[in-house]
C-alpha cells in the first residue's frame, strides 16, 4: 500500500500536492461530495453516481478511510446496514467542493442541463446563495427526491442543509434534483413544472419564487478575442 502511494506522490511539500494525493484520483472528491449531508449506504453512493463501478467505488471507499477522510458505520437498528460518512477532517473539505464548483460554473463549457444529484445541487445552494438578498427572509425548505428527503434552514446566516423530515418545511419540493435546478438556475416557470408532474410543490409559489431568487450562477468567462 505504501508503494502504490508513493508512485503516486508528487515529491512535494506544498499542501496542494498532498490535497491532490488524498482527493486527486478519479470519482475520490465526487465520493466525498456525496457524503458531505450525512453518512450514506454504498448502493446510494452507486446510484447517485452512476459512472463509477462498483469496485471503483469500494476501492475509492477503503482509500478514502485509510487516509482519514472517511469512516464507516452502521445505521440504527432496524437496519443495521454499513454506511460511510466523513470523519470531522473530512467535512472540513467542504470549502475546496464549494469554491472548485463557483470557480468552474465560469467556465464557457459547464453545462447547468447536465444531470445533477440531490447532495449536489443543495451544496450548490449553499454555496451560490446570494447573503445579501436574504433580508429578513426566515424559511424552512424540505426537498424530496425519490426516497431521499433533506430539510434545510434559510435564515440571516445564509442556508443550512441536512438530512431531515421534508414535510417540516414551510415549502417542500418533490422531483428530481434536474427538475429544480432548472426551477432554480434555469427560470423554468414553476406553474408548467407542477402542471406536467415533474416539480411539484407544496407551500406559496410566492416562497418559492423568493427561494429560487436567491441563487445565481456566476458569469461566464469570457476569453479575450485572438
Amino acid at each position: 500500500m505504501k508503494n502504490s502511494a508513493k508512485k503516486r506522490g508528487f515529491d512535494d511539500a506544498c499542501g496542494m500536492a498532498h490535497g491532490l494525493e488524498l482527493l486527486g484520483d478519479r470519482w475520490a472528491l465526487f465520493v466525498v461530495r456525496e457524503l458531505m449531508l450525512g453518512p450514506r449506504r454504498f448502493g446510494d453512493l452507486r446510484a447517485d453516481l452512476p459512472g463509477i463501478s462498483a469496485n471503483v467505488l469500494a476501492q475509492r471507499l477503503t482509500e478514502l478511510e485509510a487516509n482519514g477522510i472517511v469512516v464507516r458505520g452502521k445505521l440504527p437498528p432496524p437496519a443495521s446496514v454499513p454506511v460511510y460518512g466523513l470523519s470531522e477532517w473530512g467535512y472540513e473539505a467542504e470549502p475546496i467542493v464549494q469554491e472548485l464548483g463557483r470557480w468552474a460554473a465560469r467556465s464557457p463549457r459547464h453545462d447547468p442541463t447536465l444531470p445533477i444529484s440531490g447532495v449536489s445541487i443543495l451544496l450548490s445552494f449553499r454555496t451560490m446563495i446570494d447573503r445579501k438578498a436574504i433580508g429578513d427572509l426566515v424559511l424552512a425548505v424540505g426537498f424530496r427526491f425519490g426516497e431521499d428527503e433533506y430539510l434545510g434552514h434559510l435564515g440571516a446566516d445564509g442556508f443550512s442543509v441536512g438530512r431531515g423530515a421534508a414535510d417540516a418545511g414551510d415549502i417542500v419540493f418533490v422531483g428530481t434534483p434536474s427538475v429544480l435546478a432548472g426551477f432554480v438556475y434555469g427560470g423554468a416557470p414553476l406553474a408548467e413544472l407542477a402542471e406536467s408532474g415533474a416539480l411539484h410543490l407544496m407551500g406559496d409559489p410566492a416562497l418559492a419564487a423568493r427561494f429560487a431568487a436567491l441563487f445565481v450562477l456566476p458569469p461566464k468567462f469570457v476569453p479575450p478575442p485572438r
